[in-house]
């Protein structure tokens, strides 16, 4: 779980260069730092009340307690008598499962860069990440992953969120409270922002490929940590959500490279990447409930629909800089509502799809967790995002922008242009 924990974290750096790659030039810096700043920021913020408000006591399976656990008072130390018995956790000890969700957390608020890449402030970054954790991310992880514990007579000594409990809808690592979660906040947030200046009728092509494709790697790699770490243990449910993972992420590369040859009549490095990365979200909450035929059809229906889905902003007129409303939002609830339709009553969900005779019980269960969190965190952050706007400003100015995010906001450069013939000024300005 440790180790799990580690690859969870090393997603947030993959992620880092995947975005980075993506932007031009002259904004990578300030790319790389949205994430890194992701990692410090909700580190503190969940030692001091995050875990609480996600794991402890609730209120109408809402929100859990922020005072319980404060500080992690109760959970750090050695010996016997310190530890709680966490939902789910099974034998492993309290703090390894706070740091696994910790990074759950961290990865959470990093996908959401992605979408105002080229123009959002860092210190309205700053602001809006550590409010969006506290009031959206925090209440959410708890809804889904706040499981109810009872003791050895079958009492009820812990109460959960109520996705999880109540409504018993699936997700086992994520779809939900991670994917949507974030992508609705990231849609959200670039309606207040507003479009990159010169969008849609300016080229922004990624400025380095082999960063994209390293960052989609290093997310493939990390994200076994996410999906079968979250089994919080090393048995067969560990090892089959890591085999249902790896086919579903490969399945979704094919497939969004397919929609590209169709359509476009080339399959690119860049279609690759965003395939591979489409396929982890969809088979996040759905490694849990279906047996391989399962995991193809999720593969295969999220890679083709979230190619098809990053059109979307173009015909909607929304600048989502790096498509996190068409892979993450849409690849989410692709996976989260695919397992109503072809959970497999042989996996340790324990569950029937539509498919596999079990009705459409499963499917509104889905469905509802789904757009109950897609419909919260887009309406919060919206109010975060106008709080932020009309009291410390979100958007860089034109001239910031112009030069570039890296200079205007953090006095750096990530290319010395002029070492290889040129100019920086000139070089930034052609990028």
């Amino acid at each position: 779980m440790l180790a799990s924990a580690a690859l969870v974290l090393l997603m947030t750096p993959g992620l880092a260069f995947f975005y980075g790659g993506m932007v031009r030039s002259k904004n990578v810096l300030n790319m790389i730092m949205m994430s890194v700043s992701a990692m410090g920021l909700v580190s503190v913020l969940w030692a001091l009340y995050g875990y609480s408000i996600a794991f402890g006591d609730n209120t109408f399976g809402l929100i859990g307690d922020p005072t319980q656990f404060f500080g992690l008072k109760g959970l750090i130390g050695g010996d016997a008598s310190s530890e709680v018995a966490i939902p789910l956790a099974g034998t492993i000890p309290a703090t390894v499962f706070v740091a696994f969700q910790l990074m759950f957390a961290i990865i959470t608020l990093a996908l959401i860069s992605g979408a105002v890449a080229d123009r959002l402030k860092f210190s309205a970054w700053l602001l809006f990440a550590g409010i969006w954790a506290t009031v959206v991310y925090f209440p959410v992880a708890h809804w889904v992953f706040d499981f109810d514990a009872t003791d050895d007579d079958g009492n009820l000594v812990h109460e959960g969120g109520w996705i999880a409990n109540k409504l018993e809808a699936i997700d086992f690592a994520g779809g939900t409270a991670v994917h949507i979660n974030a992508g609705a906040a990231a849609l959200a947030l670039v309606l207040v922002l507003g479009r990159r200046k010169g969008w849609p009728a300016a080229p922004f092509r990624p400025h380095n490929l082999p960063f994209v494709m390293l960052g989609a790697g290093l997310l493939w790699f990390g994200w076994f940590g996410f999906n079968a770490g979250s089994a919080l243990s090393s048995g067969g449910l560990a090892g089959s959500t890591f085999v249902i993972t790896a086919i579903a992420t490969g399945a979704a590369m094919l497939a969004w490279l397919l929609v590209e040859k169709i359509r476009d009549g080339k399959a690119t490095s860049l279609g690759a990447a965003s395939g591979i990365v489409a396929g982890l979200v969809a088979i996040t909450p759905a490694c849990s409930s279906v047996n391989v035929l399962g995991a193809l059809a999720v593969g295969v229906v999220s890679g083709a629909l979230c190619a098809l889905a990053v059109g979307l902003k173009f015909r909607f007129g929304f600048d989502d800089s790096l498509d996190v409303v068409g892979v993450h939002l849409v690849g989410g609830i692709v996976g989260t509502l695919m397992v109503g339709f072809v959970a497999a009553p042989e996996t340790g969900a324990g569950v029937a799809g539509l498919f596999y005779g079990g009705g459409a019980d499963q499917l509104w269960k889905q469905a509802v967790g789904a757009f109950v969190v897609l419909a919260f965190s887009f309406v919060v952050t919206l109010v975060i995002a106008y709080i932020v706007k009309f009291t410390i400003g979100l958007r860089a100015s034109e001239e910031a922008e112009s030069v570039g995010l890296d200079e205007s906001e953090h006095a750096e450069s990530a290319y010395d242009f002029a070492a290889v013939g040129g100019t920086a000024r000139s070089a930034v300005k052609e990028a």
